[in-house]
């Protein structure tokens, strides 16, 4: 039997999922803020939208974790920006996150359609 997914609270999950669409959108290419907002809300057809007071926060504290790395670049706008990319550790997250995501939209499915 698979061992039941314990989020402690509402903000723990919202995080989560932040988390898994930021590992996702940067598991393809090095990214900055900006970018990583624009790829999530075209990804997702206009349904994500991902606000700067979210994303920043979040994107700190993934850092802080060893998920990602960071690098200040010039951007196609001809400014500096950081760039973000996954580490190695934050490769494995990612594929943590996404097993974790599968099993609640399982779950959720479940209590929605059971059978």
């Amino acid at each position: 039997m698979t061992e039941p997914i314990k989020y402690q609270n509402r903000i723990e999950i919202l995080q989560g999922t932040l988390d898994l669409l930021i590992l996702q959108t940067l598991a393809r290419e090095a990214q900055h803020g900006h970018g990583i907002s624009l790829a999530i809300r075209a990804r997702s057809g206009d349904l994500l939208s991902v606000e700067t007071g979210s994303l920043y926060p979040a994107l700190h504290r993934l850092e802080k974790k060893g998920w990602l790395d960071s690098q200040w670049k010039i951007s196609e706008n001809n400014q500096r920006a950081k760039y973000y990319c996954l580490t190695k550790t934050g490769r494995k997250q990612l594929t943590a996150e996404q097993n974790r995501w599968r099993l609640l939209v399982r779950a959720v499915t479940g209590v929605l359609d059971p059978a």
